[in-house]
């Protein structure tokens, strides 16, 4: 069975960069569509009074925005295959469920209702944290297929950290014909840096994305500095940036850890979490 790649929809400027971005990316990868609309108006009708002239206001709304969505989908790729689905639930319990059927899951990074730009919406990074599959988030201005950089920047954590996240960007450059560009970051009290361990940790994360995309040419950075700036700074003229996540037990808005949480709040370019297996 192929699992679509699902898109979340709310009716807001990002959740439509958000759908022409996963129209773009289905076309890509051979997938179908799925744009998916959360709403909580079967519930609410259900306490309303029968007379109440807005009972069916929030089952409208939702009708058109999904309807809508799918509808631009098509115009930017007739050929593709879309559906669309409005669906009653929370948004971010609606997307998880849908994650567990899907190759990802793409949301925009701010929704209906936010009080700034620069702020990731709260159901974007739920989702992030908490999705069995990639989420990514599109973020920034980022170009048509034909105007792209053709870069795609991934994230190098420690060891034994970065094996989904390293398939999923090996494949995204394969199907891009982009250079992957693999990051590392080293912060040491010394002032120096073992290149011989470096080297062996971008080995581990590299050597079975290259094997299977041997077309896809690789550059290594090893950088001094924080992992959040590094990221951001390497992903200004990136197409996609990468990342791998383990998701942490605890309070809410820890569960991604400092990195991921630093690049979703601040990188220039879409940014994709894949979860760790281990």
């Amino acid at each position: 069975m192929e699992f679509p790649l699902v898109v979340g929809v709310d009716g807001s400027d990002s959740s439509l960069d958000a759908v022409d971005w996963a129209t773009d990316e289905a076309g890509r990868h051979g997938l179908p569509l799925k744009v998916v609309y959360a709403s909580l108006w079967e519930h609410y009708e259900r306490i309303k009074p029968s007379f109440s002239p807005d009972r069916a206001t929030e089952q409208v709304i939702a009708e058109n925005i999904v309807a809508s969505a799918a509808e631009r989908a098509g115009r930017r790729a007739p050929d593709l295959k879309v559906s669309a689905d409005v669906v009653p639930q929370d948004a971010v319990t609606a997307l998880l469920d849908e994650g567990r059927h899907a190759f990802a899951v793409v949301t925009g990074s701010r929704g209906r209702g936010e009080i700034t730009d620069r702020l990731l919406g709260s159901t974007s990074l739920t989702v992030a944290a908490r999705a069995l599959c990639p989420v990514i988030v599109v973020r920034g201005s980022w170009p048509d297929q034909d105007a792209a950089a053709h870069r795609v920047v991934l994230g190098v954590g420690d060891q034994g950290e970065t094996s989904e996240a390293a398939a999923f960007a090996f494949r995204e450059a394969d199907r891009r014909g982009a250079v992957l560009e693999a990051v590392r970051a080293w912060r040491h009290p010394e002032g120096a840096v073992d290149e011989a361990i470096a080297d062996r940790e971008f080995d581990e994360a590299l050597h079975a994305g290259a094997a299977e995309h041997p077309k896809v040419a690789v550059e290594r950075r090893l950088i001094e500095g924080h992992a959040r700036k590094a990221l951001v700074a390497q992903a200004a003229d990136a197409d996609l940036l990468v990342v791998g996540a383990r998701h942490r037990h605890g309070t809410f808005g820890l569960q991604l850890g400092a990195v991921n949480h630093g690049v979703l709040h601040h990188a220039p370019c879409p940014v994709a979490v894949v979860p760790q297996s281990s």
